[in-house]
């Protein structure tokens, strides 16, 4: 693969303090979101497509450290230093409910069939709350060996996926029994762990390693060493050819997945990469630095083969996608006033 030509990305601001967490919606009729999770304590939706501004989520009082978007892109949970996870509307912005805990809370994921929440933190508890029951009581599953990281949920909901601050390794918890049926070893702490859009790998980022294991039969499928300490990496969710990576040297590195050569390098954060994730169809990527921005990168040019099979991609109805946001940003409650920033926010009422 050649060395594609460098692109100036989009470059989003609003976030006063480092941005340490990215979430893409899928593909819905209304386009594609991006919501950001900061150190700031306010989570922003944004387009997918243009990185334009939506809203902002109001009523953490403490860092923001994983935020996600149901699969509808209807609902967004966010986890917070402020010992709570909240559930808010995506189209108006409100607070649904918070789920309160007893410390802080660093990672958050509706269910596949987005009927559930689950959370995780400094506790060392998983929690499973039903959101068609805001207020019952949510399933506790103990004995987590460390600080939970990150968690993601896989095979269609039986299986939970964790990672710890303080450990290496990632742990896979059946979801029936609440125990742990498989660790896959690392040396370092996993500091970022992605699903594939097909279900078929796992990616994880410890130290200067990116790792891909089979999602089905968990071995090892490829394991590459990075150029320096990497936070986060994400796997190309059409074609799996590539995949990217950020972390101490401020630079976002695209790699080859069958080779894990360095096919490209894009510069210009102004501090290290917390975050990255591709879109959902693959045409762009987010990164999130310590710099308090996010950067939104093109692919770049698609090769052959991929224009061949591109036809019926997601970015064909992006002008009708393009209305849809439009339409439904009318819907938001936009306060009249602006913040310190500049940024307007959501009316939380």
């Amino acid at each position: 693969m050649d060395k594609k030509k460098v692109v100036a990305p989009l470059v989003c601001h609003g976030h006063s303090r480092p941005v340490v967490d990215l979430f893409y919606s899928p593909i819905t009729p209304d386009g594609f979101f991006l919501v950001s999770a900061s150190k700031d304590s306010t989570p922003m939706l944004r387009n997918g497509e243009t990185g334009d501004w939506i809203g902002t989520f109001q009523g953490h009082k403490g860092a923001v450290w994983s935020c996600c978007l149901d699969k509808h892109a209807l609902r967004t949970a966010s986890a917070s230093a402020d010992f709570s996870a909240k559930l808010w509307d995506a189209l108006t912005g409100d607070e649904l409910h918070s789920f309160e805990h007893k410390h802080i809370v660093r990672a958050c994921a509706f269910s596949e069939d987005t009927q559930l929440l689950l959370t995780g933190g400094i506790e060392k508890v998983l929690r499973i709350f039903d959101l068609n029951r805001l207020d019952a009581p949510p399933r506790e599953v103990e004995n987590s060996p460390g600080s939970v990281r990150t968690l993601a949920w896989l095979h269609s909901d039986q299986t939970i996926l964790s990672t710890c601050t303080d450990m290496g390794g990632v742990r896979l918890w059946d979801v029936r029994t609440g125990k742990i049926f498989r660790t896959l070893e690392t040396k370092s702490s996993v500091t970022s762990a992605e699903v594939s859009q097909d279900g078929r790998y796992i990616t994880t980022a410890d130290g200067s390693t990116v790792k891909f294991w089979d999602a089905n039969h968990f071995g090892l499928v490829k394991s590459y060493n990075m150029p320096c300490i990497v936070e986060s990496a994400s796997l190309e969710p059409t074609y799996g050819n590539k995949f990217v990576a950020g972390g101490e040297d401020m630079w976002v590195r695209v790699f080859d997945f069958h080779t894990g050569a360095e096919v490209g390098c894009n510069k210009g954060h102004h501090g290290p990469v917390h975050c990255v994730r591709f879109s959902p169809g693959g045409e762009s990527y987010a990164s999130g630095s310590e710099d308090g921005t996010i950067r939104i990168w093109q692919t770049g040019p698609l090769t052959h083969n991929e224009q061949d099979t591109s036809s019926n991609g997601p970015t064909q109805n992006a002008e009708d996608a393009a209305d849809e946001v439009a339409q439904q940003i009318d819907n938001f409650h936009i306060a009249e006033e602006k913040n310190e920033r500049g940024e307007k926010a959501i009316d939380a009422e």
